[in-house]
């Protein structure tokens, strides 16, 4: 994961410069992010967001959260409101699937890296993991690992 203080200064000396006074969007990757591993947190995403400068933020047109996990959707339309101004909160716009993000993106001009790929395919297969209703965690997809019947009868009773 990349601090927050070389993301600001990347976003200060590289991508500022080229917007210019041009409108322009964000794709936050939310794929894959595990709270205690690879989330940064919302006051890193706040601390980057109030460090834009004030005539680009002006410019920005929306922000796009691809695959966003329901307990994502819960706490932003939970707190949201009181973590992100007006204006950056009702910009927000949730994507569940690439193919609905090219609907508003020019696809060539952005690089997605193979893993929001690969589970962009995965959610083909089980659908109801847009919504956060179906687990995709790799163990509930996969045979048991014995059918003794002492594990079957063990599993019958916890159902």
């Amino acid at each position: 994961m990349v601090s927050s203080e070389i993301l600001k200064k990347y976003l200060e000396e590289t991508i500022y410069p080229k917007l210019g006074a041009n409108p322009f969007s964000v794709v936050y990757v939310h794929t894959d992010v595990q709270k205690s591993e690879n989330f940064p947190g919302i006051s890193v995403l706040r601390s980057v967001y109030d460090a834009i400068p004030m005539n680009l933020k002006n410019n920005l047109e929306v922000v796009y959260f691809l695959h966003p996990g329901l307990q994502a959707r819960l706490f932003l339309a939970t707190f949201g409101r009181l973590f992100f101004d007006g204006g950056l909160y009702s910009k927000l716009k949730y994507v569940s699937r690439l193919e609905f993000l090219w609907d508003h993106v020019r696809r060539l001009e952005m690089k997605i890296p193979d893993f929001v790929h690969d589970h962009d395919e995965e959610l083909e297969y089980h659908p109801m993991m847009d919504y956060g209703l179906e687990s995709d965690h790799p163990r509930v997809y996969t045979e048991p690992p014995s059918m003794d019947p002492i594990s079957m009868y063990s599993m019958r009773c916890i159902a």
